[in-house]
């Protein structure tokens, strides 16, 4: 238990925080809907679905309030920037914006299933209680004030209407039927299948958020759904009059005048109101930055079909491991593409790596390929922060990359280069221990030159301990086994070319972090990932086995690249 508190107390406080809201707001509701007496006539037609329609609404507007905050990517940074000088468990809760952003859409569309229930069964009371003939008191309530005025309670008037023709023929049963499509298409198009091998499905699909939020401000706005007026509570007592409901209104019941019924004001457009205006501004910002100029300095081909993009832009700023996003016109003029800053802050361009991984990136390099009739253009968001700017507020980094998940500490790793070649003193980072799974030989070849500037440097400098990089080949055949083998005894490596050996196969974790414990016995350790979700929970198993809240023991703490 102790090793898991470690990477993630500040994480379960947040999570309890705001699950504990949502708990409070539905139980707040719930209780004020069935128990307050302006709803009691409300409840003789309804029952208790009024209050869990009610109730499930009040938590639909508050995590819809919240949806959009984690995915207002200049916001985020500002926050990263803001609190640079607390603590990094603070920091490494900005992290996890993705992975909060799903967790409240999943509770969106439960309590969106809550409300589509309660509602139905709303309507099919509401329905009853007019076709009913039997002098009840839903009967009589039903037939009050439909002369025309707007005192009624019941909002279905005539006998010959059904409960799907007023779900698709009012405002709130329409919007309703809008709004759950347009969630339901965005929750499914967002699963990682989908999201992985036609991103383009899911980026076009997800911009149906406009059409939820248009159709969840004016759901409310008719008011169906009424309770009781303050001044017709004056002159009428529901608990007094319920009882005798004919004398209704007559002198024999003084007190008990006929009850007036008023719609509950549509609250929604006040929950999200603030985060709209927030993310009209993210998005004006994002468009006014993307429409500066970016040059194209450099165009490099790698082998593994890897596209280099070496690119300038006046006033561009990064930091370490920071990712963009980036729009080729040509290819898509709506469709923006994260990637990975893959050069240093010292350098005076800025550069990514394109691997061929879906038909969006596929006609980027074969765009670039071409080059006709000149060089495409292409447009530029950012920088934005990830975890990875943070490797250097530990003592003793674990930076594991997969594949071309290798970017992130391809920034890092030259910008210590540059830090040994002007002997830098505000390095505070003792060690670095690199890993990097490829599945092909031809995957290396671009990274190559940096390790070996790296070797050289350090060795120059006296601090060939500082940098203990692992290279992983887990796509293997035996004749590369087997001429590794026969040249082992060489000084570089057969596959890389590098003083350091290839290894085949994949890493054995535990004895990884059992060597690093023990040559770091009380050092604070940032593990740092950018790679697949399986290897994610390897490592985090790790960092929870090997972590001690004991002060005088390593603190292993996780970080995951998330786009």
């Amino acid at each position: 238990m102790g090793n898991w508190v470690v990477n993630h107390w500040f994480p379960a406080v947040v999570i309890a925080a705001w699950l504990g809201l949502n708990v409070f707001l539905f139980v707040y509701y719930f209780l004020l809907f069935d128990r307050d007496k302006k709803y009691y006539y409300t409840r003789v037609l309804l029952g208790s679905a009024l209050a869990w329609a009610r109730a499930s609404a009040k938590c639909l507007n508050f995590n819809s309030m919240l949806i959009l905050l984690p995915v207002c990517r200049n916001l985020l940074s500002f926050l990263r920037g803001a609190c640079s000088c607390c603590r990094r468990t603070m920091r490494k809760q900005l992290d996890h914006n993705l992975t909060f952003h799903k967790l409240v859409a999943y509770t969106i569309a439960l309590f969106t299933a809550v409300h589509i229930i309660a509602h139905l069964c709303n309507l099919e009371w509401y329905n009853d209680s007019q076709q009913a003939a039997d002098g009840s008191l839903s009967s009589i309530l039903s037939d009050l004030h439909q002369d025309g005025s707007n005192k009624w309670l019941n909002p279905i008037r005539s006998n010959s209407t059904t409960p799907a023709y007023v779900a698709f023929t009012t405002i709130p049963g329409l919007t309703g039927v809008i709004i759950t499509v347009a969630l339901i298409l965005m929750i499914t198009s967002s699963m990682e299948f989908i999201r992985r091998s036609y991103f383009e499905v899911f980026w076009y699909t997800h911009h149906l958020f406009v059409i939820y939020f248009a159709g969840l401000v004016i759901h409310g706005i008719a008011g169906l759904v009424r309770g009781q007026t303050a001044e017709s509570l004056k002159e009428h007592s529901p608990e007094q009059c319920a009882r005798d409901p004919t004398h209704w209104g007559r002198e024999k019941r003084p007190h008990c005048e006929k009850p007036e019924f008023g719609s509950i004001p549509a609250e929604s457009w006040q929950w999200v109101l603030a985060p709209i205006l927030l993310y009209v501004f993210e998005r004006v910002l994002r468009f006014w930055r993307s429409q500066q100029r970016v040059v194209v300095t450099k165009v490099v081909m790698h082998p593994s079909k890897v596209l280099e993009l070496q690119m300038h832009k006046k006033g561009f700023s990064m930091e370490v491991g920071q990712y963009i996003f980036i729009n080729c016109p040509s290819v898509s003029r709506l469709e923006w593409h994260p990637f990975t800053l893959t050069s240093a802050p010292e350098e005076e361009f800025f550069s990514v790596h394109i691997r061929a991984a879906g038909d969006w990136t596929e006609n980027l390099i074969d765009t670039f390929q071409q080059q006709k009739p000149k060089t495409p253009r292409i447009e530029v968001d950012g920088p934005f922060g990830t975890a990875s700017e943070d490797v250097f507020q530990y003592e003793v980094a674990m930076l594991v990359g997969a594949g071309i998940g290798v970017t992130p500490f391809a920034s890092v790793l030259k910008s210590i280069w540059y830090k040994f070649q002007h002997a830098d003193q505000r390095l505070q980072t003792k060690k670095i221990y690199f890993y990097w799974l490829c599945r092909d030989t031809g995957a290396f070849a671009w990274f190559n030159d940096l390790l070996a500037s790296l070797e050289q440097e350090m060795e120059e400098s006296g601090k060939a301990g500082f940098l203990n990089y692992r290279l992983f080949l887990t796509g293997w055949d035996n004749s590369i086994a087997g001429q590794a083998a026969f040249n082992f005894d060489n000084d570089t490596d057969v596959v890389t070319g590098l003083k350091q050996k290839t290894s085949f196969g994949r890493p054995r974790w535990c004895t990884e972090f059992s060597a690093v414990a023990t040559a770091h016995p009380r050092s604070v350790v940032g593990v740092f990932l950018c790679g697949p979700e399986a290897l994610a929970k390897s490592l985090q198993k790790c960092c929870h086995q090997y972590s001690s809240l004991d002060p005088r023991k390593v603190k292993f703490y996780f970080n995951k690249e998330n786009f």
